[in-house]
């Protein structure tokens, strides 16, 4: 909630805040550091779902599964503290894109966190195999690129930077074309060796689940545009919030 400012020009103090502007304040710093945390929870959560599935790295799978189980949890809390601030205080103008922005960007998390575990899941599935199935190189070069974007859109958000949320868009569109070019090719190996169709299907899997990691990055960068901008940015048209 914004702070009134004082209509008198040179006059001699500032109007005394009121109290419930004073806890609305606190109430709202508190809530966006809980929610700067779980942001960042669900990238670390991400980044050692790509070092399961790059590295062989199966021993982080347990904790990729408790930042699922802890997101979910956190997503909640954080949707009835926004809608307990809204109902309480009437916040308008920046910190209501504020709390909007927790709103939606909460539930980007907390899917970012569930396609994390699926793919740690799948990786612990690929290593188990006898046949020495090894992972394309193309697909640990796109979970890779999508750990940077997802990563980047962290940053973005933390420091409420609206450039930065731009050129993560921009990168966005690669990591589309990327992964359509990574869908063909496996496509084409498994009809080249159908015998290991569940690799195969597993790999195109975890290819999928990464491609909407990076969505949901997208998206969060169109929201850090509308909390710092007012500006509803989809489709690639840019329209002021009402």
């Amino acid at each position: 909630m914004e702070t009134p400012s004082d209509p008198g020009a040179g006059a001699a103090s500032p109007r005394p805040v009121p109290q419930s502007i004073r806890h609305a304040l606190r109430d709202q710093e508190v809530l966006w550091s809980d929610f700067l945390a779980m942001s960042r929870s669900v990238v670390d959560s991400l980044a050692k779902g790509v070092e399961a599935i790059c590295d062989g790295r199966l021993d982080v799978i347990p904790e990729v599964k408790q930042a699922e189980q802890d997101s979910d949890r956190e997503e909640v809390r954080i949707e009835q503290e926004c809608l307990r601030i809204l109902a309480l205080y009437e916040p308008v103008a920046s910190d209501l894109r504020r709390l909007a922005t927790m709103l939606k960007v909460s539930r980007d998390w907390e899917r970012v966190a569930d396609l994390a575990a699926r793919i740690a899941r799948r990786a612990r599935k690929l290593a188990r195999r006898s046949d020495g199935f090894i992972v394309p190189d193309d697909l640990k070069a796109l979970a890779r690129e999508v750990l940077v974007q997802v990563r980047s859109s962290y940053d973005a958000l933390a420091a409420r930077d609206a450039r930065r949320a731009r050129a993560l868009i921009e990168s966005g569109r690669s990591i589309d074309a990327g992964f359509r070019s990574l869908r063909k090719s496996l496509k084409r190996e498994l009809g080249q060796d159908p015998d290991r169709l569940k690799a195969w299907l597993q790999l195109l899997g975890t290819a999928r689940n990464l491609e909407r990691a990076s969505d949901h990055a997208t998206d969060i960068a169109q929201t850090i545009i509308y909390l710092e901008e007012g500006i509803f940015v989809r489709h690639h048209i840019e329209s002021p919030a009402p």
